[in-house]
């Protein structure tokens, strides 16, 4: 019997219900579950959605969405939460699975909700350890601060805060099928600090928070400068690095990946997995939207489904 995945078709006015619809074509993902589609019903079926496909859970009809320009809107953003409210609400009393397509974070503050995005409504409504990491094949980083300003790094990053995340971490990537995970630290500042010259969070934070680790019996190395240490994990030097910000995580990785990237939220009550673009309203109904991350999401999914926990 194949899994059942829910799905969430993301913002209407994005490339989410194309790159769902066409996922669900794919015959890899019609063997592998049994998919069940949650969103705006107009949106999916203009971007070519029939009941053959899968079961759709049909959210209330936008009609204000229907002429509406692809970009950030107040209905979309509230039809998207939504969809992802009751998607979490399914998946919590299943223990399906659960892909996301992409909302606009935009949307969602115009719309008032008080979430910047999925992972930080999943981690209150499914679980406090809510970790942000990608996987890409060999390839694997997680994040210790999200969706935040660079200039606030200096203040967020703390001890306790990065040996939490390094532990829930390593905790996925054993769920992941590796015994013994080797993970490596990036520093926050060019070269490392270089002894303090660029800055004091390497000395101050990031080399107590290794030691305090390396106590806990983990195999934690670094802080090192992200640059060689993206090309050393490349090679298979660790199984994953932890990254201190957004893009310090996305940028490497998107370079270092040679397969489709899926991006996961570990730490949850339910699997959560999501493709790695945006919204992409530039190219949204102009049916030139890449399906492909879209497709390694709920692959991944429906293989994990069976399994324990990330």
């Amino acid at each position: 019997m194949k899994p059942v995945v829910f799905i969430t078709a993301g913002d209407p006015l994005g490339i989410g219900p194309e790159v769902t619809v066409k996922a669900l074509k794919s015959p890899l993902v019609q063997h592998a579950c049994s998919p069940i589609v949650i969103g705006e019903p107009c949106s999916l079926i203009r971007a070519g959605f029939t009941d053959s496909l899968a079961r759709l859970v049909g959210m209330d009809s936008c009609e204000c969405l229907q002429d509406a320009p692809h970009g950030p809107t107040a209905a979309g953003g509230l039809s998207s939460f939504k969809a992802v409210e009751l998607g979490c609400k399914l998946a919590m009393g299943s223990g399906c699975s659960l892909v996301t397509a992409p909302i606009s974070k935009q949307s969602w503050a115009l719309s008032n909700i008080p979430y910047v995005g999925h992972t930080e409504f999943l981690r209150e409504r499914a679980g406090k350890d809510g970790l942000m990491m990608f996987v890409s094949g060999p390839i694997r980083c997680a994040l210790v601060t999200e969706h935040f300003a660079v200039a606030d790094l200096p203040r967020l990053l703390t001890k306790a805060r990065v040996t939490h995340a390094a532990r829930n971490f390593v905790q996925a990537l054993k769920r992941l099928g590796i015994a013994k995970p080797r993970i490596a630290l990036c520093a926050l500042n060019p070269h490392a600090g270089d002894n303090g010259k660029f800055g004091t969070e390497e000395r101050a934070v990031l080399e107590p928070a290794v030691r305090a680790l390396r106590r806990q019996n983990i195999r934690a190395e670094g802080p090192f400068p992200a640059d060689s240490l993206w090309a050393s994990h490349a090679h298979g030097k660790y199984d994953g690095l932890l990254c201190m910000y957004h893009d310090q995580a996305l940028l490497g990785l998107k370079l270092a990946a040679r397969e489709p990237i899926v991006h996961i939220t570990a730490g949850l009550k339910f699997l959560r997995t999501s493709p790695t673009h945006g919204t992409a309203f530039d190219i949204a109904g102009k049916y030139q939207a890449d399906e492909s991350s879209m497709i390694s999401a709920i692959l991944f999914a429906a293989e994990r489904s069976k399994r324990p926990q990330i």
